[in-house]
């Protein structure tokens, strides 16, 4: 019988005092926390050990973590590396900014620490769930998804990589295709947050990167449909 491991956090962040108490609550927590003072030393980090969740700050001098982010987007290796970002840049341009540059999630400075670390469990325990899927090609009209590769394709054409959280939302729409889903209900299952909480800026953000990804034009979607007062759609 093989004995689980514990999972691995690495957590970056410029400011000692709050990367401590964010190492002594996560140890708290059971999870083995490996910490970083900088954007150049976490990547350091992480080709010496891949963790199961990365922390990240935002603003850092020298590499500051968008930059992490992106540097660890372009290696394939890692697209399924589940990155939160820990920041006090908490306007909705800054939200969209690190999910553009890849992060699965976001929380603001000040946080709670209960409310972070409920987060992180959702995050871990979503992360060592099989990704072995029955059906793993799933198609809607002109759109194909393979989840064994997280790519995208329409019409036949080139594919296109989606992250893994992209991938989890664009599965869960076109499973339940025809059925309009609220931020709240995607946050509880597509994310896996207790319900009321978690922030549905961070579904509106995902949508709109996949939008990104999928559409001509952000002005007439022709997969993802919002659904005005309710959620979005993916219609058959």
């Amino acid at each position: 019988m093989t004995t689980p491991t514990t999972p691995y956090i690495l957590a970056v962040d410029d400011d000692p005092d709050v990367l401590g108490t964010l190492t002594r609550a996560l140890q708290r927590e059971g999870f083995d926390v490996g910490r970083a003072l900088s954007g150049v030393q976490a990547l350091a980090m992480l080709e010496e050990r891949r963790p199961d969740l990365m922390i990240l700050d935002i603003i850092m001098p020298g590499l500051d973590g968008l930059g992490v982010c992106r540097r660890i987007r372009a290696n394939s290796d890692y697209d399924d590396l589940t990155i939160l970002f820990l920041t006090a840049r908490g306007q909705t341009d800054d939200i969209v900014d690190g999910l553009d540059a890849g992060g699965d999630d976001y929380v603001i400075k000040p946080f709670e620490l209960a409310e972070l670390t409920a987060r992180v469990r959702a995050l871990i325990r979503r992360g060592q769930r099989s990704s072995i899927i029955d059906s793993p090609v799933i198609t809607i009209g002109a759109l194909t998804l393979d989840s064994n590769t997280h790519q995208i394709t329409i019409d036949e054409g080139p594919p296109t990589q989606l992250t893994a959280t992209e991938h989890r939302l664009l599965r869960y729409l076109m499973e339940h295709a025809d059925q309009a889903l609220s931020p709240q209900h995607l946050l509880e299952v597509v994310w896996e947050y207790p319900p009321h909480t978690g922030d549905p800026d961070l579904v509106r953000a995902h949508i709109r990167n996949l939008r990104a990804k999928l559409e001509r034009e952000d002005t007439a979607p022709r997969f993802i449909r919002t659904i005005h007062g309710v959620g979005y759609m993916i219609s058959t």
